[in-house]
């Protein structure tokens, strides 16, 4: 019965993802912790969810030739090292995980408010890197390159600790560096960055011991088909509706993990 639990539990995230396009990190750890599981086995199995989820994304995007490769590159440069480091210092630091449990949840918190702030203000935060109107925007796309590099190492961090951030934060960070880039080429770098940070924060957690690969199978095997069937409903139902409901169920996870 569990079994069949979880994939449904996959179903339910696979058809959020497929209508609204946000990441699963952001749906799938909460609801694993709202499940009993102990962070680090949600937030490693999500880990690798996630890389697997991504993956046939990135494929298409790379097939149709809007991925940025020099960025991807970049950006992995922070990332992927910064990744193994955090896993190895939650190795060496910490005697077991129970001892990091509130960093972790904590992160989560974090990422969540910051995934639902940039969701509400995505609009904005495109026009004004379009108008470079601001000072500090300016300066950031003037070093783009040392700025893309910093803000993957950032993500390294972060991700590996929550699992949340390698989708929507990625696309915030793109999107003030590269604001000439096209939305589908955004989307397409962007994911493309995504699956190898996941994958190497996902394996960092499976050296832990943070994932349980029975839980993870069961997830695949309802998110999978659900992602398609969300993609095609997606088109169908209005966005103005959706948006809010998903704002303010990151959002009130995001304070819940952050704060209590």
């Amino acid at each position: 019965m569990e079994f069949l639990l979880y994939i449904a539990a996959g179903a339910l995230v696979g058809l959020a993802v497929g209508v609204t396009g946000v990441g699963g990190g952001s749906l799938m750890t909460p609801l694993l912790l709202l499940f009993g599981f102990p962070p680090h086995v949600a937030i490693g199995t999500d880990l690798l969810y996630a890389a697997i989820t991504k993956s046939s994304g990135m494929y298409m995007h790379a097939r149709r030739h809007t991925v940025q490769w020099r960025i991807v590159g970049l950006m992995a440069a922070g990332s992927l090292p910064a990744a193994g480091l955090t896993a190895l210092l939650l190795a060496t630091v910490f005697t077991d995980a129970d001892e990091y449990g509130g960093l972790l949840t904590t992160s989560l918190g974090v990422m969540l408010i910051m995934t639902a702030s940039v969701l509400v203000f995505k609009g904005r935060i495109q026009q004004r890197s379009l108008d470079g109107d601001s000072a500090v925007l300016q300066s950031l796309q003037h070093h783009q390159g040392v700025w893309t590099l910093v803000m993957g190492l950032v993500l390294g961090v972060l991700v590996t600790l929550s699992s949340v951030g390698a989708g929507a934060i990625g696309t915030a960070v793109l999107l003030m560096l590269y604001p000439h880039l096209s939305p589908i080429r955004i989307v397409g770098t962007d994911l493309a960055h995504a699956v190898p940070l996941t994958l190497l924060a996902g394996l960092g957690h499976l050296f832990l011991g943070h994932v349980d690969l029975k839980l993870l199978g069961a997830l695949l095997i309802g998110s999978l088909p659900a992602i398609w069937l969300g993609t095609h409903l997606g088109t169908r139902l209005p966005d103005r509706v959706l948006h809010p409901i998903l704002v303010t169920v990151l959002l009130g996870l995001g304070i819940k993990y952050a704060v209590f």
